[in-house]
């Protein structure tokens, strides 16, 4: 863990507070080999798409409108034209299996991740995909660590 681990982590907790998510709110934060901060992405609809109708906040059908924060962040990158191989993902949770998937084809070489973000009702209703993240990263020889940031720390 470095002094850039956290300030990475923390950026991405800010970014996730622009989701609109009402139960999860997820940052990711793509930063290049230089450590150059790049695209971001947070949990939230599509753009154009209205975000505040009420019976598309709800489970499980939010699931077919809600894009997740990692892959908001690869799509952003494509949008402006931006290579991600060779790059960290810092991201507030655990990916699930489907980002897991996207982190591994563009080419990122490393994934952190929030601590925090494996315990309480996130890790109980996402412990089976994370496992499926973990294995799938392991096996692409990308690794996923996990830090803990304290809020007080000068980092």
């Amino acid at each position: 863990m470095s002094k850039w681990d956290i300030r990475f982590l923390k950026l991405a907790r800010e970014v996730s507070t622009w989701s609109k998510d009402r139960s999860t709110q997820v940052g990711a934060v793509i930063v290049g080999e230089d450590r150059t901060p790049g695209p971001y992405g947070y949990n939230g609809f599509p753009r154009f798409i209205d975000d505040e109708k009420e019976d598309r906040h709800a489970r499980p059908s939010k699931y077919d409108w809600t894009e997740h924060a990692e892959r908001n962040a690869i799509y952003n990158a494509a949008r402006m034209g931006v290579a991600l191989k060779g790059g960290t993902m810092y991201v507030t949770h655990v990916p699930c299996a489907d980002c897991a998937r996207a982190i591994i084809q563009v080419g990122l070489n490393r994934v952190v991740a929030d601590a925090a973000s494996m315990g309480g009702d996130f890790a109980e209703r996402w412990s089976e995909a994370a496992q499926i993240t973990r294995e799938m990263l392991a096996e692409a020889d990308i690794p996923l660590d996990l830090i803990e940031v304290v809020e007080e720390e000068d980092a």
